[in-house]
């Protein structure tokens, strides 16, 4: 029992709403636009859970093996770090899912595009492949890019763009320029819960070398770029609905920006960013209430 809580801890649930709100995003507008299909959606869910929970995984092996997780680190203890899963069963479970998320990839494109669209196939299996080997190079390795301050690039272009863009083509097998607004939105969302993650831990990510972009700009700077991630999120969201959106029902997802804009008088006021691990779990669930609003304000 104490294994299993110990890989529940590690597979960060609190993580996963966040994950899944860009697939939600363009389910959404898939749906608004008269393209959807569930075994797609299902299929495209299970996916990014899977690629979550594996990147989930390989921080915390990474971060484990290089030391970074020690006794400065703020938030909850590690499964490597308290010692309860060894380096040995980690790695072995980063294979694990790593194998499974490709399988629930492989069968999302079949899904998508059976046999035919070769060209789409090939081109979706690379991004999958790529998506993969992104998400355990975030802490492994020599060259993890997460110690050179570029976590965020991946966080926006994987869980923001692709996830909207890729998901809605895998619905409707075309894309159109709006949707880059709210696959901004979403990336930008996802990107400033990693940067309240690595403003909470500057000290200690500093301390054992790991270079974020937090690191590098300064508490003072990071501050004003998670400001300009919050704002330009809801400005994005606000764009795709002032050019989409006529029916007042639609603007439902307006109530997300609430807690949002709550959340930056926080980080405002915050004296003592040790004091910021809460936030990270009301932006992530602000990004998946925007998601949920956004649909159910579409199926109204």
């Amino acid at each position: 029992m104490q294994k299993l809580k110990a890989w529940l801890s590690a597979a960060r649930l609190r993580t996963l709403p966040l994950s899944i709100s860009g697939i939600l995003v363009a389910t959404t507008i898939a749906i608004d636009n008269g393209y959807f299909n569930g075994l797609i959606c299902t299929l495209a869910l299970a996916t990014t859970l899977g690629l979550q929970i594996l990147s989930n995984f390989a921080n915390d092996y990474g971060d484990g093996i290089k030391g970074t997780d020690n006794e400065d680190r703020v938030g909850p203890q590690r499964a490597l770090q308290s010692g309860t899963i060894s380096p040995k069963e980690m790695f072995r479970g980063i294979v694990f899912t790593s194998l499974v998320t490709l399988g629930f990839a492989i069968t999302l494109i079949y899904a998508a595009f059976g046999k035919d669209n070769f060209g789409y196939s090939l081109f979706f299996f690379v991004l999958g492949i790529i998506a993969i080997v992104a998400a355990i190079k975030y802490t492994v390795g020599n060259s993890a890019y997460g110690y050179r301050g570029l976590g965020d690039v991946f966080v926006f272009l994987f869980f923001g763009i692709v996830s909207v863009l890729g998901s809605y083509f895998l619905y409707s097998k075309n894309v159109y320029g709006q949707l880059l607004f709210p696959a901004c939105a979403i990336g930008m969302l996802s990107s400033a819960v990693l940067n309240l993650n690595n403003m909470r831990d500057q000290e200690s990510d500093a301390k054992a070398g790991k270079n974020t972009l937090v690191v590098k700009l300064g508490n003072h700077r990071a501050r004003k770029y998670h400001f300009l991630l919050l704002f330009g999120s809801m400005f994005a969201m606000l764009m795709f609905a002032g050019i989409t959106y006529q029916q007042p029902q639609k603007l439902l997802f307006l109530v997300a920006f609430v807690p949002i804009v709550l959340h930056a008088r926080t980080v405002k006021n915050n004296k003592d960013p040790k004091k910021l691990d809460p936030e990270l779990k009301k932006v992530a669930l602000s990004t998946f209430l925007l998601a949920v609003l956004l649909l159910i304000g579409v199926l109204i």
